[in-house]
């Protein structure tokens, strides 16, 4: 099983920033490049300990982009509540077949 990233952005309602500089990497990576179908990075708004939270995770194609911007290695996170921030729509088929 391949290793994943997450990064916490903080308070939702604030996250915008964080949101952009991840957006950015990844555009900035793939540039010059098309990207790969299992290169994505999802969004998913968690209850935190006082506001909701925005969580990115990187898929395992996506670490070094993650390891830039400080992300920490995790688990694939279940795709309930998962919205796809950048990447590839085939990702979703790619990363969460159906049945697994």
């Amino acid at each position: 099983m391949s290793i994943w990233f997450c990064k916490n952005l903080g308070d939702a309602m604030l996250a915008f920033q964080g949101v952009g500089r991840v957006e950015d990497a990844f555009q900035s990576a793939y540039a010059n490049a098309e990207c790969p179908d299992d290169a994505a990075v999802f969004l998913r708004h968690e209850s935190g300990r006082l506001h909701c939270e925005a969580k990115v995770y990187f898929s395992p194609a996506s670490a070094r982009i993650a390891e830039v911007l400080g992300a920490e290695p995790c688990k694939q996170p279940i795709e309930d509540g998962l919205s796809l921030l950048v990447g590839s729509p085939a990702a979703w088929s790619v990363l969460f077949p159906e049945g697994d």
